[in-house]
């Protein structure tokens, strides 16, 4: 290491270095907000991130954060070696799945739902109009390449691997739609389409719109560095600079590489399903899709190293027009009036049944416990089972949420860098309304024509042409078996429950056995003819053969693996089929790169401050990072790769879901503050609600140890400073401490009396909320921003650090802000809950 410097970790990057204001005064503390600048409206803000520089001779230069990209590689490289030698590791992504499902799918479902409400508010408002940069600049890049750039990185190989395979999925296995056996065939197959479009829609790109709009407004408008921790600088100030902003950063890079990797799985099985297709002798296993990912993680690098304006911009062009090519082959040449048709009559149920699917939960299906009713309705859609599956939330619905939530820091932060110049309607509109109105024609088209390819191969079954389906074997009773005379019994749960295509496999598998087709027939049992015969089943060549016609113009889908149905919709288009397969390999190859090295990039972004142009070198690292994810879930997930896939999205999703709710309200807050409608500078705790947990400071920890015990005395002490009288002051005093104490008591109690926990908890949440009253009504004493909501969760979760902020701001000693004044009689700010402190006191 020749001329090495030791790294620096507080030098910054005069490209790094922001420029203040010329008539910026001196910083003053401002307790929770922390603003550094009083000009907040049309000011830009300091940078002051952590730096380490280290130099290796002349050409070799790093520029990183000295806590993020250490931590964030290190939990990376312990993810990787835990996958490798944990032979157990499929097992414990199934479950983590399945539990996060239970528990948290109203979080996952209720998060996209309001923040699609805020995205729309803040399209319809004043807001709009504010510019993503300077008043008077103008966008970087022309409406075409923006677009196929913010495509490119946000769905590409998604829609690829899900484009046919969901809608058929949705139609042909088992959902709540597929349990009503009276609902018609047609409006099976409407709402399995619907629900492709609810995945894909509106819902998913809001995700986006969100982080990339609040990272383009404090990045272009504000000059804070582009990356995740800026998102929450209205909210925290300067203390994004600290070990929150660190741990915002490190999470952000660690969720966006696992949902990177999600995408290069899936696009990697799809390559390998492609491959195998045109070339057979291409096997379809775990080793194949391993080379694969290191093949395009070498290409992407190339296209990484070179920047968005030469490598990505021009990868994302061309990714558009295959994609359009290919969009517009199968319209062409599919029934071009019935794909209209649905087009446009999907997009109206689309709107039709948005609230009532964006807040469906599958509440009931997820408790599990079967209708003892459903087979007098003939409800069930197989033997013995009446209700929609509970798994079918896991697997999709709560799948694509974490995908699209894990995937938000990348692609927000992406979308972000190519916006500047745009104003918040017109990025809206690109990163919502044409995305949406694009991948809404991909799916009628692509989704549409398997439809019609399903529902086609399943009237037009025959014994010559049984358009077979084979699932599983394992849950045959094998002790009833004796002979194959029962050959359409011992089928019976491996083949698709159509009874007609049930006997038509059996017919196939009866003529294939007595011509010695799977060994000699006197040798072989029913059991080990089954055996046989699946073994030749699981040959992706051979089930495709059982599945299509025999001039391949029609194709079951739906018997098929997800990844191949792609490309045996293609071979449907007669001799264009290789044609389009080869066209089809080729996008997704391109898509994929785009992915990898947009990724990447972002990653290393987020890593380096911030840094729009990181070195090349770091680029590089985090490329073969994300290969080395991508390659160990594959390698955990063996056999059942896409749990494994889904599995990661859906755990790294989940912690930002939260985080996520947060940068809703630093958006609206920091666009009023831009506007004007709220003073960031006004009155305000100089303790911050965190302080205990980020600064050292021993006095601060002792109030804090004690206001674990006498907060109900701060809250009696602080009523009474309000104005209360004595008996007022003393009850508030003796319901708190009640409270408090059966909180503690009842937790105790729970491990004798079971059930106990529920009173526990409702009595903490009851001091909560007199807590947070009390603290409402000082902020309107004060005149400080806020709102009870923010109140009732800070006491819930730092309780003693809320009564030390309203017990100081009121007594006006050491806590109270510099820029505190005299009380006012006005209660502008907290007079929504003043009455309720009014009824409280008057206890």
């Amino acid at each position: 290491m020749q001329g090495a410097v030791a790294p620096d970790t507080q030098q910054v990057p005069p490209e790094k270095q922001v420029p203040t204001q010329p008539d910026e005064v001196e910083e003053q503390e401002l307790g929770l907000l922390g603003y550094s600048s009083p000009n907040w409206r049309g000011a830009t803000l300091v940078d002051k991130s952590r730096w380490c520089n280290p130099k290796f001779g002349k050409k070799l230069e790093l520029r990183f954060n000295p806590v993020v990209a250490p931590s964030a590689f290190l939990l990376v490289a312990a993810f990787v070696t835990w996958c490798i030698l944990d032979k157990d590791a499929k097992t414990k992504f199934s479950t983590a799945k399945t539990v996060i499902t239970e528990a948290f799918t109203w979080l996952y479902i209720a998060s996209l739902d309001i923040w699609a409400i805020v995205i729309i508010l803040i399209y319809a408002s004043k807001y709009g109009k504010l510019k993503l940069g300077n008043d008077d600049e103008k966008p970087e890049y022309p409406e075409g390449s923006w677009f196929a750039m913010l495509f490119a990185c946000g769905v590409g190989v998604g829609l690829f691997f899900y484009g046919v395979s969901e809608p058929v999925s949705h139609f042909s296995q088992p959902n709540r739609y597929t349990a009503d056996r009276t609902m018609p065939d047609n409006e099976v197959a409407q709402n399995a389409l619907n629900l492709t479009f609810y995945h894909w829609g509106f819902h998913a790109w809001v995700v986006y719109s969100l982080v990339g709009l609040i990272l383009g407004f404090m990045t272009f408008r504000k000059g804070l560095p582009m990356t995740m921790k800026s998102c929450f600088y209205p909210l925290i100030g300067d203390r994004i600079y600290g070990w929150m902003g660190d741990l915002i950063d490190i999470l952000s890079i660690i969720t966006t590489l696992f949902g990177v990797c999600t995408s290069l799985g899936l696009g990697t099985m799809q390559v390998n399903a492609g491959l195998n297709f045109i070339f057979p002798s291409i096997e379809k296993s775990i080793t194949t899709q391993v080379i694969i990912i290191w093949v395009i993680t070498a290409i992407a690098t190339v296209s990484v190293v070179t920047g968005v304006g030469a490598g990505v911009r021009r990868l994302s062009e061309i990714c558009f027009g295959v994609g359009m090519f290919l969009m517009m082959s199968t319209f062409f040449l599919e029934d071009s009036w019935y794909l209209l048709n649905l087009y446009v009559q999907t997009i109206g149920y689309y709107f039709q049944t948005i609230v009532k699917l964006g807040f469906r939960t599958d509440a009931f299906e997820l408790l599990n416990i079967t209708s003892a009713q459903g087979e007098d309705r003939g409800r069930s859609y197989t033997d013995g089972e009446y209700d929609a599956p509970e798994t079918w939330m896991n697997g999709w619905t709560i799948f694509y949420w974490g995908w699209w939530i894990s995937w938000s820091p990348f692609v927000g932060m992406f979308i972000a860098k190519i916006s500047r110049g745009r104003t918040i309607r017109q990025f809206i509109n690109g990163t919502l309304t044409a995305p949406m109105i694009y991948s809404f024609l991909w799916l009628t088209i692509f989704g549409g024509s398997a439809m019609y390819h399903e529902k086609a191969a399943t009237a037009a079954a025959t014994t010559a042409n049984p358009y077979c389906c084979v699932y599983s074997y394992s849950a045959i009773n094998w002790d009833k078996v004796s002979s194959l005379d029962k050959l359409d019994t011992l089928l019976k749960d491996v083949v698709s429950p159509d009874y007609h295509n049930r006997t038509s496999c059996t017919l196939l598998f009866r003529d294939r056995w007595v011509k010695g087709d799977y060994g000699e027939r006197n040798e072989l049992t029913g059991k080990e003819a089954v055996e046989a015969f699946m073994e030749f089943y699981k040959i992706p060549s051979n089930q495709y053969k059982m599945a299509v016609s025999e001039d391949r113009a029609t194709a079951r889908l739906s018997c098929l693996q997800n990844d191949d149905q792609w490309f045996a919709l293609m071979f449907t288009k007669g001799k264009l089929g290789v044609f389009l397969s080869i066209v089809s390999l080729f996008g997704i190859v391109l898509y994929f790169v785009t992915s990898a090295d947009s990724g990447s990039l972002v990653i290393d972004i987020m890593a380096a401050n911030g840094d729009q142009n990181p070195p090349r070198a770091q680029r590089i690292f985090w490329a073969f990072s994300e290969g080395a994810a991508a390659t160990a879930l594959l390698w955990a997930g063996g056999n059942d790769a896409l749990i494994a896939l889904q599995t990661a999205s859906v755990m790294t999703g989940l912690p930002y879901a939260m985080l996520m709710s947060f940068v809703c309200m630093a958006l609206w807050r920091g666009l009023a503050m831009e506007f004007g409608d709220l003073n960031p500078y006004g009155c305000d705790f100089k303790i911050g609600i965190i302080d205990p947990l980020t600064t050292v400071d021993v006095a601060l920890w002792t109030d804090f140890g004690k206001q674990i015990f006498i907060a109900p005395y701060t809250m009696a002490r602080t009523v009474s400073m309000l104005g209360a009288s004595r008996a007022s002051s003393v009850a508030i005093g003796v319901t708190g401490t009640t409270l408090l104490v059966s909180w503690i008591t009842l937790l105790l109690v729970e491990l004798e009396v079971q059930g106990a926990f529920a009173i526990s908890w409702c009595c903490y949440l009851s001091f909560a909320f007199l807590l947070a009253a009390i603290r409402c009504s000082v902020r309107g004493q004060w005149e400080i921003n806020g709102n009870f909501v923010e109140d009732f969760f800070a006491s819930m979760i730092m309780y003693p650090s809320s009564c030390i902020q309203i017990y100081t701001a009121m007594e006006g000693k050491d806590g109270r802000s510099t820029l505190m004044t005299d009380p006012k009689p006005s209660v502008s700010n907290g007079s929504e809950m003043k009455s309720v402190v009014k009824n409280v006191l008057a206890v």
